[in-house]
């Protein structure tokens, strides 16, 4: 595990199960070698394939952000799939700005500017695909409410896709935070969504790029 991670920086939220991964794959390695069988080679070598795209989804680069207040940073990589007026019973008269995740994407989420966790809720629920728009309600996600230095109001959705069974949250109420912090993680396939205040002058369009501490949102 160590020398991946001085290869590529992985997420610890990925340990378990690169583990669990690597552990079969050495198994299979092993009787490989000592088995004339080709279908144990062929099987050695899937996982030995599988644990590199494993390791690769569960990378953590380092982002380093030019601080700035006035920003309202992505907290996550990934398309934005949709910009829509809502309304949020926290918030009030809001605009959500959804942004999907593919499995390419890093899977870590970062807080968008500095404030304090108000509080956090978890939903269980199903799994649509994330680039649909009813994964917004239906799907498993957690929902934290935030407040920056200003008294602004925002939320950020973390909400499982497809693929992905398992949201992993670091914040919790009272919890002061600094913009560019480690939010969490959603393993594999997922959607973030942004819930703002309707004044909020957004700056992103639909279908673009947007990548985790580095695109400028908008700002309050």
């Amino acid at each position: 595990m160590y020398i991946v991670k001085k290869i590529i920086n992985i997420a610890p939220e990925g340990y378990k199960i690169i583990f669990y991964i690597s552990f079969i794959w050495f198994l299979t390695y092993v009787f490989s070698i000592y088995l004339s069988y080709t279908w144990i080679g062929l099987l050695s070598l899937y996982l030995f394939y599988f644990l590199l795209m494993t390791c690769y989804f569960f990378r953590d680069p380092i982002r380093k952000i030019l601080y700035n207040e006035q920003n309202f940073l992505s907290p996550a990589d990934g398309r934005i799939v949709s910009i829509e007026e809502w309304e949020d019973p926290d918030v009030g008269e809001a605009t959500k700005i959804a942004i999907f995740l593919s499995v390419l994407n890093v899977h870590r989420q970062w807080t968008p500017v500095s404030g304090k966790v108000l509080n956090t809720i978890y939903n269980p629920g199903k799994f649509f695909g994330a680039f649909k728009d009813k994964a917004s309600e239906k799907n498993e996600q957690t929902s934290i409410l935030f407040c920056d230095h200003n008294e602004n109001l925002f939320k950020i959705k973390q909400i499982a896709g497809f693929v992905a069974r398992r949201i992993v949250n670091h914040m919790n109420p009272d919890l002061n935070v600094s913009q560019g912090d480690k939010l969490g993680f959603i393993k594999f396939g997922s959607r973030v969504e942004i819930i703002v205040p309707k004044n909020f002058n957004v700056k992103v369009k639909k279908g673009m790029r947007v990548k985790g501490c580095k695109t400028i949102i908008g700002n309050f």
